[in-house]
């Protein structure tokens, strides 16, 4: 297949284009720095250096693929953005990027979208552990927002999606043995960026999760 990761560049991005470049599919790497990748992944990797608020440049970018993820984040400290906001990065690059994308697939005609999102928006903030709300409340309430927008946008689109919510993310190198449900269940309240790379590429190319929103957590 050929997949066009949005947000290539972000520790999950990396994680899912050698996830997808590992199994032999055709990855399109996109993100404001993606040229730095050719140098570091091997595989039919192509890169793009472009910045997902920026339609003109989604619109270029999504022709010709089966699907596209989206990674799309700010890689930086939360407790500097919720005081100051983020200083490289839009404080809404998720909604306004997926708006993007999604307008660019329903004009190319590209159905296959897989979103990450995070556990704790939408219908499982109802589940989070009080730790975890404190958080969401105090550092990142507004980075959640923007992850609920992103949501309602993949929902209302009418493509082939499916949001990936998975719960704190490490970045630790080994992959452990995941546990996805559709219902928001957890096994374990981390789980590692190449776990999660690991379930979006299994989104991407296979038809098991359309339509639905799973989470995705360590097994133990």
């Amino acid at each position: 297949m050929k997949v066009l990761v949005v947000g290539a560049t972000g520790g999950s991005g990396r994680a899912v284009v050698a996830e997808l470049l590992e199994r032999g599919h055709a990855v399109t790497a996109f993100s404001r720095h993606a040229s730095g990748l050719a140098t570091e992944t091997r595989g039919d990797v192509r890169t793009i250096d472009g910045d997902a608020t920026d339609p003109d440049a989604i619109v270029d970018a999504v022709p010709g693929h089966d699907a596209v993820v989206v990674t799309l984040g700010i890689s930086e400290n939360p407790a500097r953005v919720r005081l100051l906001g983020p200083a490289h990065t839009a404080a809404d690059v998720r909604s306004r990027g997926i708006g993007n994308v999604v307008a660019a697939m329903q004009r190319s005609g590209v159905t296959r979208l897989v979103v990450q999102s995070t556990y704790g928006v939408g219908e499982t903030a109802s589940r989070l552990a009080l730790v975890d709300r404190i958080f969401f409340a105090v550092l990142i309430k507004q980075q959640a927002a923007d992850h609920a927008a992103q949501e309602r946008i993949v929902r209302a689109s009418g493509l082939d999606w499916t949001i990936v919510q998975p719960v704190h993310l490490t970045d630790s190198p080994a992959s452990e043995d995941e546990f996805v449900s559709a219902a928001g269940e957890v096994k374990s309240r981390k789980v590692s960026r190449n776990t999660v790379g690991r379930v979006v590429a299994d989104a991407a190319t296979e038809s098991s999760y359309a339509g639905r929103s799973i989470a995705v957590s360590a097994l133990r």
